[in-house]
């Protein structure tokens, strides 16, 4: 289990944090200010920006939480870039779980698909929860499998 730290403090090179985001890329609460001394951008609300990465959890006003559908689609997207960049560490946060009031019971799974990725930490909490859930589990276990 690659785990993130639960307050990420620095961040090494070729290592990217991971946040919750809106829409439109406002970044002014929680993680997502945190992530502008990084890099993120504001406006860019979706995406690589210096050493970060943003997952919009929330609408475009950042009045309404996005639908765990809608940010499914956001987490997979994230996940075919980190597949695709393995030089580079990506240390997610609890995305959706603050500002979007979503529970890491509801997001955590989302990440079902990052398990296997040795560039993903994701955090102890989602580990916890993927751990639980014996369909998620079973995902993984098959894929392994199926290399041999």
């Amino acid at each position: 289990m690659k785990r993130t730290t639960r307050f990420v403090q620095f961040l090494k090179e070729n290592e990217v944090f991971v946040f919750g985001s809106n829409e439109a890329g406002r970044h002014g609460k929680g993680a997502a200010k945190l992530a502008i001394g990084w890099g993120a951008c504001r406006g860019v609300g979706e995406g690589l920006a210096g050493s970060t990465y943003a997952i919009p959890t929330m609408d475009h006003k950042v009045r309404r939480a996005l639908s765990v559908c809608k940010i499914r689609r956001h987490v997979q997207i994230f996940i075919e870039f980190a597949e695709k960049t393995p030089e580079k560490t990506f240390l997610v946060t609890e995305i959706g779980c603050g500002l979007a009031s979503h529970t890491v019971t509801d997001i955590a799974p989302l990440f079902k698909d990052a398990q296997e990725l040795h560039n993903v930490h994701l955090p102890a909490s989602f580990w916890s929860v993927l751990a639980s859930s014996p369909t998620a589990m079973r995902t993984v276990t098959n894929r392994n499998r199926s290399n041999f």
